[in-house]
């Protein structure tokens, strides 16, 4: 008999990784063209830049190591953790931003670690987090919706301003963020969180326009459902299980219920927080990274749980208004943990004699 020694994920399907990474390319369409009708089609071009950078990373680390250049895209999980990366930042970041996290995330998250299947850490949301501590100015300038926006940019202008930082007409990013109402605008969950931290009541906060209209904020509720509608099709394809996206939804939107019914005019309600920021992204495309996960389903279910719970925790009383990234990874640290008591016991050894 022969055995081949294979890195994980070793899921229990008829599917090779490359045709599971397929289905996640085809789940991400929705979302995708969502993002690029409300902010423009920067996102294709981070996803260009995210691709190109990720691609000679992985050959670099490839042959420093000694393995086939040629396989270093065979697998497709670099191009995964390229995209996952590219869509979580705003659109209009200047080059240098994704270039910079791509490449930590393939070099130091994955191949110091080992390569695939070795990485303690989910790759793309090591490389948002690298990037929101270095840089929080630009990470955090998403563009205005552009059913919301004073001006409107073509894809020259995006070109332009994410190379050299100005569009062909002379505006900044600065000036691009201003709403049709001459503000400045943040994003809902940022917006929320700097309105009630100067006591402001709920209603007095969404009574803003980028909330008009939406129960996520404009253009972010319907970016919320592309990512869901994506993910129920991994669902039904068994690309991927119910337990941890289910865990993390629950995990986030019960506190989120609670809390709105004792403290009505200080924390938003489940829906606000099921359809703003990156929450289906993340439930869905993010937490269920095979390799980073829990591995029983009971653990999945543990895992989801957790990273919910951590989200509405740090959204609620941290410093950062969307805690996606941040949950993942501090997840990530307590799997271990949570294999070790949630693994099924094996038949025969479940009983006292």
């Amino acid at each position: 008999m022969s055995f081949k020694i294979a890195a994980s994920p070793h899921a229990h399907q008829r599917r090779t990784t490359q045709q599971v990474m397929r289905w996640v390319y085809v789940a991400l369409i929705p979302g995708l063209l969502v993002q690029s009708y409300f902010f423009g089609f920067g996102v294709w071009l981070q996803i260009t830049l995210a691709l190109f950078t990720a691609w000679l990373a992985e050959a670099a680390c490839m042959a420093l190591r000694g393995r086939s250049v040629s396989h270093a895209w065979q697998d497709h999980t670099a191009i995964v953790t390229a995209v996952l990366l590219a869509i979580s930042i705003p659109s209009l970041a200047p080059w240098w931003i994704i270039v910079i996290g791509t490449a930590f995330s393939i070099i130091v998250v994955k191949h110091v670690y080992g390569g695939v299947g070795q990485n303690l850490f989910n790759p793309a949301m090591a490389g948002y987090v690298l990037l929101l501590i270095s840089f929080p100015v630009q990470m955090t300038s998403w563009p205005v919706p552009q059913q919301l926006a004073l001006y409107s940019i073509t894809l020259q202008d995006t070109a332009q301003l994410i190379f050299t930082g100005f569009t062909g007409a002379g505006y900044s990013l600065e000036q691009l963020r201003m709403g049709i109402d001459g503000v400045t605008m943040a994003t809902p969950l940022d917006s929320l969180r700097t309105d009630l931290s100067q006591a402001l009541t709920v209603s007095e906060a969404t009574s803003k326009a980028i909330f008009a209209s939406a129960l996520g904020g404009v253009g972010w509720a319907w970016l919320n459902m592309a990512f869901l509608l994506g993910g129920l099709v991994l669902v039904k394809v068994r690309v991927i299980s119910w337990h941890i996206p289910g865990g993390m939804l629950l995990g986030l939107l019960l506190p989120a219920l609670l809390m709105s019914w004792f403290y009505p005019d200080q924390s938003v309600g489940p829906l606000l927080h099921a359809l703003s920021g990156a929450t289906m992204l993340g439930a869905f495309f993010i937490a269920t990274d095979p390799v980073t996960a829990a591995t029983s389903n009971r653990g999945r279910l543990y895992f989801g749980l957790l990273i919910g719970l951590l989200v509405f925790i740090i959204r609620t009383w941290g410093g950062y208004p969307d805690a996606v990234a941040f949950a993942v990874l501090l997840a990530n640290m307590v799997v271990p943990v949570i294999d070790k008591y949630t693994q099924p016991i094996a038949y025969g050894h479940g009983g006292k004699l």
